[in-house]
C-alpha cells in the first residue's frame, strides 16, 4: 500500500469519482412479460456495444457462492448459454465455486454493462448439466481451451507458473492440434435456475431505475419496483 494521500489527487480519490448517469429510464410497460425474453433485449443491446468496441465481453458475469458456513466468494465468468430455464457457466468440479454449490447450490450472477449504465443482476440455484451437453459445449471451445480444462487442477496450489505450462505443453504433445482431445471427467456446466432478476438502469442523482422480477410458487412472474 502506498503511503501517497489520493484525496490529494482527485484522479485517484475514489470519493471524488463520479459520474452522471443520463440514460432513459425503463418502466413496467416497456418490459417483457418474461424475464429472460427481457434479458434477451439488453443482451442483443450489450452485444452489439460490444461489436461497436464501447463494451468488452457482453458475456462476462460475477458469479457469487457461499461454501456450508456461509463465507462467500465471487469471480468473474463467461455464460455460454441461456434459455427459458436459467443461465448456464463451465468450470473444473474442482474449483472453488463448483465445491461451494456443491455445499450450497444458491448463487448470484451480475452482469455489468458499464457502458449502457445497466446491470442485471439474478439470484437463484445451480445444478450441474448433463454430460452429453457438456460434451457438445466441449467440442466448441479451442483446441486450446480443452487442452487447458486438463492443464489447470483450478483453484489448487501451485509451485510455479512453470508447473502449469510444463503440464500445458505434455498435454500439446499427447493431444496435436488435429488429435481429438477427450472431456475431462472433471469439467463441465452449471445451469442456475433464476429465482429473482432485476434490471437495474443508471439515472441522474443517483435515482436510478431498479424493476425485479419475481417467480411465483405456479412458475409465473411479478414484478416489483425498487427504490435505488
Amino acid at each position: 500500500m502506498t503511503d501517497r494521500d489520493p484525496s490529494l489527487d482527485p484522479v485517484l480519490d475514489p470519493a471524488a469519482m463520479r459520474k452522471q448517469y443520463r440514460a432513459d429510464g425503463i418502466t413496467e410497460q416497456d418490459l417483457a412479460s418474461h424475464p429472460m425474453d427481457q434479458f434477451s433485449r439488453w443482451f442483443e443491446d450489450a452485444a452489439r456495444a460490444a461489436l461497436h468496441g464501447t463494451l468488452y465481453e457482453p458475456n462476462a458475469m460475477v458469479v457469487s457462492t457461499a461454501d456450508a458456513t456461509g463465507r462467500p466468494s465471487s469471480r468473474t465468468v463467461l455464460m455460454k448459454h441461456y434459455d427459458t430455464d436459467g443461465f448456464v457457466f463451465y468450470t473444473n468440479y474442482g474449483s472453488r465455486k463448483a465445491r461451494d454449490l456443491g455445499e450450497n447450490p444458491h448463487v448470484a450472477l451480475l452482469f455489468p454493462w458499464h457502458p449502457l449504465a445497466r446491470q442485471v443482476i439474478v439470484t437463484g440455484t445451480a445444478r450441474r448439466t448433463g454430460r452429453d451437453e457438456t460434451a457438445a459445449y466441449f467440442r466448441t471451445r479451442p483446441h486450446g481451451s480443452q487442452l487447458g480444462a486438463w492443464a489447470s487442477a483450478q483453484s489448487t496450489v501451485i509451485a510455479s507458473r512453470t508447473e502449469l505450462d510444463t503440464a500445458y505443453a505434455a498435454l500439446e504433445t499427447r493431444y496435436p492440434q488435429d488429435e481429438r482431445v477427450p472431456v475431462p471427467p472433471h469439467w463441465g456446466g452449471f445451469r442456475v435456475a433464476p429465482e429473482t432478476i432485476e434490471f437495474w438502469q443508471g439515472r441522474a442523482n443517483r435515482l436510478h431505475d431498479r424493476l425485479r422480477y419475481v417467480t411465483r410458487p405456479d412458475g409465473t412472474w411479478r414484478v416489483e419496483r425498487l427504490s435505488p
